[in-house]
């Protein structure tokens, strides 16, 4: 039976040990006036009645860090968040040990690293990967790395997965949903797609917004709209463009449970059913490439985003990821999902099973 929230006996409604109506333990598919009531409960409930984290070993996949010289070449630009300027290693440590995050995968954040000139996105990205992996050495049971990119530069990009994996070690890779007015998906990709494939790379996408879309409507950030819709561009770049199936060892983790894409999930496969080549860029159908992506819970710790992703795929595909420092606490993350009403074996999938599943060389 395919697993989805659970409802337990209890009197209460939406926690881990959620009612309505079920025998406690056992998992189902939320119906629509379970959803409704859940979501409408988890929503009123006020931060301090959610449950206090546990002392577990949590893994947080969606991890911002902060260079010295990323910062020194971010500054002033737009979409910079001024948290990201004050994080430090031990910033991540405390804000972990509150929450019991036992290890944490960094990335680099919004604005990125490309803002036009290649060489230097190409000395910017390799200054944040030689930080990374030193942090990485010097702390190897808190941090893993998803290493930058100098993207869209395709051949520095190359040179950068090959330096990443085979000097740095690192976990996996980094992507932004775009850059400048290319989407992931775009051919001029395809190189840098064909050698993740071939090293069966982890990458994290992150979105940012596009150049087209920014500051659209008044006093609206980016933040609030524009990455969730940039999230859904780059999933639709690289399933409709035939990319993901073209290259199926590629393990995609986007971000923000995946945007507007589950919400907007039957509209998106009416679309690709209507592709004229369909056969050949989705053999299998656009609903097998979505189930086979991750996505992380970094903004997504709530009813409204989490059910509709559970609508589109299992449990063992969603990730803990909390955006530190970007999006505050992780402790804030831990506690939207204990209002969700997961299973307790669902929450541990969550939390760390899934994780330790894409990266085994993560302590048991």
């Amino acid at each position: 039976m395919r697993r989805g929230l659970t409802f337990g006996s209890g009197a209460g409604c939406c926690g881990p040990a959620a009612c309505v109506g079920h025998a406690p333990g056992r998992s189902s598919v939320i119906d629509r006036r379970s959803l409704l009531t859940c979501a409408a409960a988890a929503l009123a409930a006020p931060a301090a009645q959610a449950q206090a984290p546990a002392k577990v070993s949590r893994i947080d996949i969606h991890h911002h860090f902060s260079p010295p010289q990323w910062i020194a070449a971010v500054k002033d630009r737009e979409l910079l968040q001024r948290v990201n300027t004050r994080w430090t290693p031990e910033r991540s440590i405390e804000d972990m040990d509150k929450a019991g995050v036992a290890m944490a995968i960094v990335s680099v954040t919004n604005p990125g690293l490309w803002f036009g000139d290649k060489a230097a996105t190409a000395r910017l990205a390799r200054a944040c990967n030689e930080y990374g992996a030193q942090m990485v050495q010097d702390h190897p049971d808190r941090f893993g790395l998803f290493a930058a990119m100098p993207m869209p530069d395709v051949d520095a990009t190359l040179q950068e997965i090959a330096y990443a994996y085979d000097v740095l070690h690192a976990d996996g890779v980094h992507l932004f949903t775009s850059y400048g007015d290319l989407w992931l998906g775009n051919g001029s990709f395809l190189p840098v797609m064909e050698e993740l494939d071939r090293r069966k790379a982890l990458v994290h996408v992150h979105p940012t917004a596009a150049n087209c879309c920014r500051n659209l409507v008044p006093d609206v950030p980016p933040g609030i709209l524009e990455y969730g819709t940039d999230t859904t561009r780059a999933i639709l770049g690289v399933t409709f463009s035939g990319t993901a199936a073209r290259f199926p060892n590629i393990r995609f983790i986007w971000s923000h449970a995946g945007g507007t894409a589950p919400f907007l999930a039957g509209r998106i496969e009416r679309g690709a059913g209507n592709l004229k080549d369909r056969e050949q860029r989705l053999p299998h159908g656009i609903r097998h490439e979505l189930r086979k992506f991750n996505y992380d819970t970094a903004g997504a710790a709530n009813a409204g985003a989490l059910v509709s992703l559970l609508k589109l795929v299992e449990i063992s595909n969603v990730l803990f990821g909390t955006d530190f420092p970007s999006a505050g606490s992780a402790v804030d993350t831990v506690q939207g999902l204990s209002t969700v009403g997961f299973s307790d074996a669902d929450l541990k999938a969550i939390y760390r099973d899934n994780a330790r599943r894409l990266l085994p060389r993560l302590p048991a």
